[in-house]
Formats: C-alpha cells, sequence, structure tokens
C-alpha cells in the first residue's frame, strides 16, 4: 500500500506505474515470507493458505491495473498544483 501511495504522489505516469510495479513485487516478497513463517511454525498451514491465495489476487490485480496503465496512457496526470492552500 506504501509503493502505492507513493507512485501517486510522483510527479510523471512513468513513475506512477513503477511504484505499482514495486507494490506486484512486494506481493512477492510477502508470499516469500509466509513460507518462512510456516517453516518455523508461526503460522498453521490453513492461514498460510489463507494469506497466499490473498496476495496472489493481489498480485493480479495490480499486475491487471499496471497493463491498464501502460495502455491508457494520458498525457497529464492528475495532481494538486492547482490546489489552492495556504502553508
Amino acid at each position: 500500500m506504501s509503493h502505492i501511495a507513493e507512485g501517486f504522489e510522483s510527479r510523471t505516469e512513468v513513475q506512477f506505474i513503477n511504484f505499482f510495479g514495486m507494490a506486484k513485487a512486494s506481493t512477492g516478497e510477502a508470499r516469500a515470507q509466509l513460507y518462512v513463517a510456516l517453516d518455523q511454525n508461526y503460522i498453521a498451514e490453513a492461514q498460510f493458505k489463507e494469506a497466499y491465495v490473498l496476495a496472489e489476487i493481489c498480485a493480479r490485480q495490480i499486475a491487471k491495473f499496471i497493463s491498464y496503465l501502460e495502455t491508457n496512457r494520458r498525457k497529464q496526470r492528475v495532481s494538486d498544483d492547482d490546489a489552492d492552500s495556504e502553508v
């Protein structure tokens, strides 16, 4: 989630998509850590399977969104540059 938030605040479409790639990579890292947790008996087999499936679903959703962004490029990202705010 943090990579997605960081990507949303990025200045370019390329950076935005890149941060989604990092978010997808993090799902792979989470799946690897699930194996460690299972091997160390920190979680039960049922917990492992449930979390693993959720991580796979998340990775597929992110991949589909990346594909959508890459095929539907916008000339300009939505930004807060035009927002009236005082600091």
